[in-house]
């Protein structure tokens, strides 16, 4: 465990504290709300909120493929080597990917659109058209071993499996995708979670982008008592 981290973004109110909690490497087939229930206990309590990484999840559903297994076409070479350093797509493994679940032609597509954009100044319209076939691909490079040539997908049911934590601990969770460039989304929650402060309480990415290996967060409140900011009041 890295110890406890105040959050202090402008986004979020004042009180809130960020634990990244430590856990076995997760591996496919894993009981993970088991995983975390354990690693949680007697550091997350009612009134919290579990962050668990959407890699984590992924993995122990089996969501992930060897990069070795993976053939790249003649257009996943093509477009991959235009794609920008950081981007997911500049892997011919993971735009292949990519072009079997959207069709070479919408991709390809894609890609004209997104260069006619950039001489317009619009940047950003290879992810807007193909969506979700985009943002369901985890790229292996610097992701922690023995996963560092593993395509991590989208987690399945998110929701579901972020209710399954909670009954499992009678805390609420989110699943969360979170990177080191200030991004962060909260991909499926339990009930009331309020999803746009867990998000944004997040932002500084406090799971970690390397070899920490911690895939759970605990959001605590620790401000003023008239209300908590993490949890969403029915109706």
């Amino acid at each position: 465990m890295r110890g406890r981290l105040a959050v202090t973004r402008p986004e979020v109110p004042a009180g809130l504290v960020a634990i990244p909690v430590r856990t076995a490497l997760v591996r496919g087939g894993d009981d993970l709300p088991g995983i975390v229930r354990d690693a949680v206990r007697g550091i997350a309590a009612p009134g919290d909120v579990i962050a668990i990484s959407e890699t984590a999840v992924a993995i122990a559903q089996g969501q992930f493929v060897p990069a070795e297994f993976v053939r790249p076409s003649k257009l996943a070479y093509a477009l991959s080597r235009r794609a920008g350093a950081l981007a997911t797509v500049n892997q011919p493994e993971s735009l292949q990917l990519v072009i079997d679940d959207a069709g070479a032609w919408k991709v390809f597509y894609a890609a004209a659109m997104h260069a006619v954009g950039r001489l317009s100044g619009k940047r950003g319209a290879f992810y807007e058209i193909l969506g979700e076939s985009i943002t369901a691909i985890d790229g292996y490079t610097g992701t922690l071993a023995p996963y560092e040539r593993a395509i991590v997908l989208a987690p399945r049911e998110p929701d579901a499996f972020a209710q399954s934590v909670c009954e499992r601990t009678g805390i609420a969770c989110a699943v969360v995708d979170v990177n080191d460039l200030e991004r962060a989304k909260v991909l499926g929650a339990s009930a009331c979670v309020a999803r746009t402060c867990v998000a944004n309480a997040l932002l500084d990415n406090p799971h970690g982008n390397g070899d920490e290996q911690t895939p759970i967060v605990v959001l605590k409140w620790r401000g003023a008592s008239d209300g908590n900011p993490l949890v969403e009041r029915p109706g």
